[in-house]
């Protein structure tokens, strides 16, 4: 004989979620910030919409930010490649390579980007040649240094050797956060050293990796407006060479911050639905 359950004793079955207060107090507080953000942008007149749209498809504007692009690009290439090979010299068993990886994280996280800039822009100063050659013998090529360090070059340079140095730390966080037991599991069925790595240890660093390296990329990307110093004609350079002669400030910066936005907003999607590809097979 069974005995019925009882509907209105059934508490999950009928149970409804409560909202406190706070929360509708909260609530209420952000729409009223967000309509009073959206009347002083829309109805704040020092903004000039009209000039935004006027100089939102500049050709020059248009190829300031390819450059910026492009350089944003360039930059994680070069910290990706380097500060791989750093993250692996931080973890190597030879003392002195750990040593090296060391020293070039700390020197490089320590010194200011725009610092870096200006300094491999004046590098002729210290280098008035650039050779290569033996060690203390012969030389057998020699550029000018002031022909080899363009501004192109410098801010590369002085970005990606930056970038090398962050990038080798999450590189390294990455490779150390997967369980040493994966790794001996593999051996036992018989994976090389090679397999080892690309099929189970990376796989599992990536879900760590992708997160902060899309951060540091967009950091890269707004971080290029530094090369403006040099006389590069990135995006903001761009916008300060209009405004310089209609001295239509505000308008131009929104311009620019508009153009910003719009390439973060696009690799941030394209970052999530890289962490998807990589977190199959994960719970959350």
């Amino acid at each position: 004989m069974t005995l019925a359950a009882d509907p209105k004793s059934d508490y999950a079955a009928h149970a409804r979620s409560r909202i406190p207060w706070a929360h509708w107090l909260i609530g209420a507080v952000l729409l009223v910030l967000a309509a009073q953000l959206v009347h002083f942008l829309v109805f704040n007149p020092a903004f000039e919409w009209d000039v935004v749209g006027r100089y939102l498809f500049e050709p020059s504007v248009l190829r300031g930010l390819g450059t910026t692009v492009l350089l944003a690009v360039a930059a994680m290439v070069v910290g990706l490649l380097l500060g791989t090979t750093i993250a692996a010299c931080r973890l190597s068993a030879f003392a002195p390579l750990r040593w090296a990886g060391t020293a070039y994280v700390t020197v490089f996280r320590s010194i200011p980007p725009l610092v870096q800039l200006i300094f491999w822009f004046n590098l002729g100063y210290l280098l008035p040649k650039i050779s290569l050659g033996l060690p203390f013998g012969p030389e057998f090529v020699r550029w000018s240094s002031n022909d080899l360090i363009t501004p192109v070059t410098a801010a590369v340079l002085g970005l990606g050797l930056n970038e090398a140095a962050y990038l080798a730390e999450i590189v390294r966080a990455g490779l150390i956060g997967v369980d040493s037991g994966q790794r001996d599991a593999a051996r036992s069925l018989g994976y090389t050293g090679g397999q080892t790595f690309f099929r189970v240890t990376l796989p599992q660093a990536m879900r760590v990796i992708i997160p902060p390296t899309g951060s540091q990329f967009i950091t890269v990307l707004k971080g290029t407006s530094l090369v403006s110093v040099i006389a590069m004609a990135d995006l903001l350079y761009s916008v300060q060479a209009i405004y310089g002669q209609t001295y239509q400030v505000v308008p131009l910066l929104v311009v620019a911050c508009a153009w910003y936005l719009v390439v973060v907003s696009l690799f941030s999607l394209g970052q999530q639905r890289l962490e998807r590809h990589f977190a199959r097979g994960e719970r959350r």
